[in-house]
């Protein structure tokens, strides 16, 4: 079993000390599939977008924004170099000409297997020491907090 010692909380952090937990986890998991994702000349957040077009080609740009959770700027961002790599085309809609239509290339649907492969990776070295019972707890969880997190962010400032 590896060290399952917790790195030592800077005081300011003692008030949360599961938000600093989180934190510390999402970075390392973050650099870990960043590292797999350049392999594929990828940046982090794209391969979201290509796994929502895998699933469903020829889906808007809201509909991927909405889908990604990500903000506007940043799914352009993503989606043009993307097109300037050559794995999507984006053309304007039939129904109006202001919404843009995103479709993968030969060359992005070609991704799909590198990046399940990926994912498979990230999660074996995820749940490497965990059982069954705590990966189906931990993602329980990992839910549930995400929920509260984005509830608590629609909430109306208090007066």
């Amino acid at each position: 079993m590896s060290d399952t010692t917790p790195p030592e909380l800077p005081d300011t952090a003692g008030a949360g000390p599961l938000s600093y937990a989180i934190f510390q986890l999402a970075r390392t998991h973050r650099a870990h599939a960043a590292a797999m994702l350049r392999a594929m000349n990828l940046h982090p957040g794209q391969e979201l977008l290509l796994m929502q077009l895998f699933d469903r080609d020829g889906r808007t740009q809201a509909e991927l924004l909405e889908l990604v959770g990500l903000d506007h700027s940043t799914v352009s961002k993503s989606l043009r170099r993307m097109q300037e790599a050559g794995l999507l085309t984006r053309e304007p809609a039939a129904h109006d000409r202001r919404v843009m239509v995103v479709h993968l290339t030969d060359a992005g649907r070609a991704l799909r297997q590198p990046i399940a492969d990926m994912w498979r990776t990230l999660e074996r070295a995820s749940v490497r020491d965990l059982t069954p019972d705590q990966v189906r707890e931990f993602t329980a969880c990992a839910h549930i907090i995400e929920k509260s997190v984005r509830d608590h962010d629609r909430q109306p400032p208090a007066a």
